[in-house]
């Protein structure tokens, strides 16, 4: 009797033993389907973040080829009379303007950054210099434009006249024969408070090859100057 009870229980479990196998299969195969899916989902996922950022990627470069193309005629037009590079012009009105972005460039086009004392023609607004060797906020008064083309010709005219105080202070910048002097003479001469500001230069002309707006005799003495780097 024990005996059959033992073998009736070994029928029991191996009754049980066979549908945990059954269930655990059609889980695994369940779970595959799903890990599947997850792993196709994941894939497809990342296949859309690539296209987005490819896409963003190159909607950011046809906006800064844009704004290029916007500033390059007019200090193109400007250089036989001022004798200040384009390629010199237009990294300044990138860096300095955040590619058109900043407010007072997008509001006033005021490329440059330029200043002024009249109200009927200025506007005051918070900006940082570098003062005593560290950033400072401040406010001051800045010119108004009707135009970029107003404000890169008032910005080459500065370099030609000079300043209030010093109507030489500009020489060695237009005397300057190659670009990367030029971005230099630009600091020495106390354009910009910015103890990097040359450097900035010097890198978004080699970055977006702007020396090819320089005309001829310009882009030589540029690109011997690119060369020697």
């Amino acid at each position: 009797m024990a005996k059959g009870r033992r073998r009736k229980s070994y029928g029991h479990h191996n009754t049980v033993s066979a549908i945990i196998v059954y269930t655990l299969l059609a889980l695994l195969l369940v779970g595959g389907v799903t890990v599947g899916g997850a792993m196709w989902y994941v894939h497809h996922t990342d296949e859309e973040q690539a296209a987005q950022a490819s896409a963003a990627k190159a909607a950011e470069a046809r906006r800064k080829q844009a704004f290029i193309a916007k500033v390059a005629p007019t200090a193109q037009s400007l250089y036989s009379q001022y004798k200040i590079f384009p390629s010199i012009t237009i990294a300044q009105a990138i860096l300095e303007s955040d590619w058109g972005e900043s407010s007072l460039s997008a509001e006033y086009n005021n490329l440059f950054g330029v200043k002024g004392t009249n109200p009927a023609n200025t506007k005051e607004m918070t900006t940082q210099e570098y003062v005593n060797g560290e950033w400072q906020t401040i406010k001051a008064r800045f010119r108004v434009y009707a135009s970029y083309a107003q404000s890169i010709t008032d910005h080459a005219q500065l370099f030609s006249r000079g300043t209030n105080w010093n109507a030489q202070q500009y020489q060695r910048v237009l005397a300057a024969q190659d670009y990367k002097t030029k971005a230099k003479a630009l600091q020495a001469d106390g354009y910009a408070t910015d103890p990097d500001y040359a450097s900035k230069l010097i890198e978004i002309i080699a970055t977006y090859g702007l020396t090819k707006y320089d005309p001829a005799a310009a882009g030589q003495t540029s690109q011997a100057s690119a060369s020697s780097r």
